[in-house]
């Protein structure tokens, strides 16, 4: 029953990525990529939270039920997020560099990029699984401190996305470096708080009984996504695009902020000068 439903959920979430090709070639704006990635992604988490419970005609269990509703609530805010910024027609700096760099290979490449995509949702879903399959009674300790961590990075997230998009909005700051609130602790505090949210699914999954040893196969969904966010396709790529737009400007704020994890090197440096 799980091998079938991992299989659907692969089957589901490479469909979803070939209509985020197919948007893209419709559009011209692969941005629509992530809002695509993010609502297969959810679909799968939520069916792996709940699934389970229904293929064996059982009520789900209340832990299958608040990890339902955290993959919704994250997968709608997120989406909704990524949608209303690329409804305004400009491209994410990320995917126009691809298109220089693949030229007239980009329609093919891109689909192969669409199908990884789907591979990487697939494997931070399966997260969800894992730690909807853990067979403790109830809600433990455990679970309340993963809801914190959970709400804490999605709040996180929400107030450096609103911080950068007033930011952006500021015509008088337009072509600046975003440097407030959150941004003065991070170069991408919404890459931080993102990773924050697969930091949860452990506090669901792992039994410090021993009882559900699979349970610490949860980590891998942190793991993953801070290799993805911080090394491939999160920083490197947008680093890269701001230094080629921000010049010198931009590489003061790298020598002061950190990249990922918020630190306090701006402080020291203002405390020293």
């Amino acid at each position: 029953m799980i091998t079938t439903l991992i299989l659907l959920a692969a089957l589901g979430l490479a469909i979803v990525m070939a209509i985020a090709w197919a948007v893209e070639r419709a559009t011209g704006n692969a941005g629509w990529a992530d809002v695509f990635w993010t609502i297969g992604t959810g679909l799968a988490g939520i069916a792996f939270a709940i699934c389970p419970a229904v293929f064996s005609s059982l009520v789900p269990t209340p832990r299958q039920i608040v990890l339902a509703g955290v993959v919704m609530l994250w997968a709608g805010r997120l989406s909704l997020h990524i949608a209303m910024r690329v409804s305004k027609g400009h491209e994410d700096a990320r995917y126009t560099a691809l298109r220089g760099r693949w030229g007239d290979a980009f329609p093919i490449r891109f689909f192969a990029f669409m199908e990884i995509q789907a591979v990487c949702g697939l494997i931070l879903a399966l997260t969800v699984l894992v730690s909807a399959l853990n067979p403790a009674p109830g809600l433990r300790a455990q679970d309340f401190l993963g809801l914190i961590i959970f709400f804490v990075g999605l709040g996180g997230e929400s107030v450096a996305d609103s911080q950068l998009r007033r930011f952006a909005a500021d015509s008088d700051r337009r072509g600046g470096i975003c440097m407030d609130g959150l941004w003065a602790w991070s170069r991408h505090p919404n890459y931080f708080f993102e990773w924050l949210v697969w930091l949860a699914y452990p506090c669901f999954a792992i039994n410090l009984d021993g009882h559900y040893p699979w349970g610490w196969l949860s980590l891998l969904g942190p793991c993953f996504s801070y290799y993805l966010l911080a090394h491939v396709s999160g920083v490197p790529p947008l680093e890269e695009h701001l230094l080629r737009s921000r010049g010198d400007a931009y590489r003061a704020y790298q020598k002061r902020t950190n990249a990922f994890f918020p630190g306090p090197q701006h402080l020291l440096e203002e405390h020293t000068s």
